[in-house]
């Protein structure tokens, strides 16, 4: 506004049309001059992810199978669990950390996404869901790493949490990492303050270096060591995704050196059991390993949480995040 010798308070116009409003139009945004909306047409345009595809799990689990400008596809999935209804997000097209156990690792890095890419899937969500079920609550772990599209993700949860913005409140949002320590220390500097919860999913390096690569970069006391300096406001906590996949990282020893990492770290754990999907070298653990895993943790002070599996039957669940439609296959 300002190159164009517009009055500051014209931003904070528009960002209200755009985000309270949820306007797409600039012409019905009357409160600005009409030379104004001409410019901002010939300028810019608006407009959402374009929902391609639309599963319903068994469970109420919607995904969305999103079409990008430029024809690449992402997905989100809506969650709903009483009043809480959450949706996890995407920040990139594919992702490329090699996780093992992920089914988003086998598509490599195709791009990352903008800024208005990541906030579209939330707003195009709630555009298309009645007024009951909107989103209240939102985790940033769907495809890709977040911090791996570093200012991208920082833009778009500004946005987010702004009261200039979409208001949300950041004790709802909660970002996902498996562990880009050199991201996560810049990241403390944004003073943002979303929940952070961070994927482990081993005890010890040799283990976790074959089912996470960024291990080799980042060990698991060098990522501990930078989380214990990790600032939370109080009565905040970190949370520690464990994927239990059995034989690899379930026994009773793992739940023993577990506690012991975690010891002095103001944290909660979720424990997955693994979902499988074709092509998968892993099983789930048996009910006897993840209940045991979850007592001894709970025997020594820990909360822990055995994540639910939703959306599993459409390739929903946590890790399963795959744009499987190619684009030529979907109707315009």
């Amino acid at each position: 506004m300002a190159e164009w010798n517009e009055k500051p308070y014209r931003a904070d116009q528009i960002f209200t049309w755009v985000y309270h409003q949820k306007t797409v139009d600039f012409d019905a945004m009357t409160n600005l001059s009409k030379s104004l909306r001409q410019h901002l047409k010939d300028y810019f345009h608006m407009g959402f992810p374009r929902i391609a595809q639309k599963t319903v799990s068994a469970d109420g689990t919607i995904k969305y199978l999103f079409q990008l400008e430029d024809g690449e596809n992402i997905e989100a999935v809506w969650i709903p669990d009483n009043r809480r209804k959450t949706l996890c997000i995407s920040t990139q097209v594919g992702c490329r950390l090699g996780c093992s156990f992920c089914l988003t690792a086998t598509l490599g890095l195709k791009r990352n996404l903008t800024p208005s890419e990541i906030l579209g899937q939330y707003m195009a969500v709630n555009r298309d869901l009645p007024e009951t079920e909107q989103v209240t609550n939102v985790v940033v772990m769907g495809m890709g790493e977040p911090l791996d599209n570093y200012d991208s993700l920082v833009a778009a949860l500004r946005l987010m949490v702004s009261p200039e913005g979409l208001r949300i409140s950041n004790r709802r949002i909660t970002l996902s990492t498996s562990g880009l320590v050199d991201k996560i220390k810049k990241f403390q500097a944004e003073n943002i303050m979303v929940n952070l919860a961070v994927s482990l999913n081993a005890t010890e390096d040799a283990t976790r270096s074959k089912i996470m690569p960024i291990d080799k970069k980042y060990p698991i006391a060098v990522l501990l060591d930078c989380l214990r300096d990790y600032p939370l406001k109080r009565k905040r906590r970190l949370t520690f995704e464990y994927v239990l996949l059995r034989g690899t990282n379930d026994s009773h020893e793992d739940a023993v050196r577990l506690a012991r990492l975690l010891k002095g770290i103001p944290c909660k754990v979720n424990l997955i059991p693994f979902n499988r999907f074709e092509g998968a070298d892993y099983e789930a653990p048996s009910e006897e390993a993840l209940l045991d895993f979850q007592n001894y943790l709970i025997s020594k002070n820990y909360t822990v949480f055995i994540r639910k599996p939703r959306g599993a039957d459409i390739l929903g669940a946590c890790g399963q995040l795959a744009a499987q439609s190619l684009p030529q296959a979907i109707p315009q």
